[in-house]
Parts: C-alpha cells; sequence; structure tokens
C-alpha cells in the first residue's frame, strides 16, 4: 500500500467524523416565516450581511416546479433568506424583498379559487405567499406571462400585484439599486 493510500484510509475515520457532524445540522423554519423557508445555524464568524445596512433585494422567480403538489423552491427561497438573517440579527426593517414571478410560476401565485379551477385542488403555495405578504415581501407577477397564461389580476393570491412585465421590474429595480438575486 503507498504512502498516499494509507494517509487516506488513516484520514478516513476523521473525515467520517467531521462529515457526520455537519449531516447532523438540523433544517428548521422560522423566526419570521414559520412553517417555511428552513435554514441551518452556521457559525458565528461566518460571512454575513451587516448589520445597520438597508439591503434591497430582488427575486427572480420564473421556474414552476414539475409536481404542482410541491411549494415553489424560488419562493421559499426568500423565506429562507429572511429566517436565516433574522437568526443571525439583521433586522427585517433593513431587509425590502420584493419577488417577480413570470412563467411557469405564475400559476404559483394563483388564488386558492383560481388555483382549484385549473388544477382541482388548493394553491400549495398559499400559506407561504400569505406568510411573505405578512412580513413586508412585495410580490408582482409579470403581466405578459399572466396573459399568455390566461390568468386575470383577480385571479392572483391577495397581495400579489401585476406588472407591466418582468422585464419591467427587473429594470425599474436594478436602476434603483437592488441587488438581483436571480
Amino acid at each position: 500500500m503507498s504512502v498516499t493510500m494509507r494517509c487516506q484510509v488513516a484520514m478516513f475515520p476523521a473525515w467520517l467524523l467531521l462529515s457526520g457532524l455537519a449531516l447532523a445540522q438540523e433544517f428548521s423554519t422560522g423566526p419570521v416565516i414559520t412553517d417555511q423557508g428552513p435554514v441551518v445555524n452556521v457559525a458565528e464568524d461566518a460571512f454575513d450581511l451587516v448589520p445597520g445596512v438597508r439591503y434591497r433585494l430582488l427575486f427572480n422567480v420564473a421556474d414552476g416546479r414539475p409536481d404542482r403538489h410541491e411549494l415553489n423552491r424560488g419562493l421559499e427561497s426568500a423565506a429562507r433568506f429572511l429566517n436565516m438573517h433574522a437568526r443571525r440579527g439583521i433586522e427585517t426593517a433593513n431587509l425590502q424583498i420584493e419577488i417577480v414571478t413570470h412563467g411557469a410560476t405564475s400559476f404559483d401565485v394563483l388564488s386558492d379559487a383560481a388555483y382549484r379551477e385549473r388544477f382541482g385542488r388548493d394553491n400549495p403555495n398559499s400559506s407561504l405567499l400569505r406568510a411573505l405578504v405578512e412580513a413586508g415581501v412585495a410580490i408582482r407577477q409579470c403581466g405578459q406571462s399572466a396573459a399568455s397564461n390566461d390568468i386575470s389580476a383577480e385571479q392572483l393570491a391577495s397581495g400579489v400585484s401585476l406588472a407591466v412585465s418582468a422585464m419591467t421590474v427587473l429594470v425599474r429595480r436594478q436602476s434603483e439599486g437592488w441587488v438581483l438575486l436571480p
């Protein structure tokens, strides 16, 4: 057995122990969005946002999910962002968040009634959308995607507003200094 191989074999138990510690971290939700957006706590000295700085973040969510019975991961990312940074002491008042939805995600921001009419069940994203809106997150649906999917403004979930287009939101917000999170 070569020296390299012996070192690898000798280090395997240490690697296994360390990987087990990393895997032992449990994901949990809250404190802002209590039912969705699970995150894991990381080391205190991990690179983080600067407390006291105001951040304006724009989530661009266009991908639907292949299984209509699941939460939209893009929408849930906004909940995760709020939860992970609130846990680390970043005040939510300093996190101004907006989500622009378009493409296949257009169906994920429908009201329960409109979703039920199309898919025969309540929208699995309803409680997440409510929680995000209650947390102060603005959600804007692309008007072009809505029209191409035969969705009216009245069919959108409460708190979701219509924009001329996703491109309009992206251009306007970025020209105003917002950070784009694709």
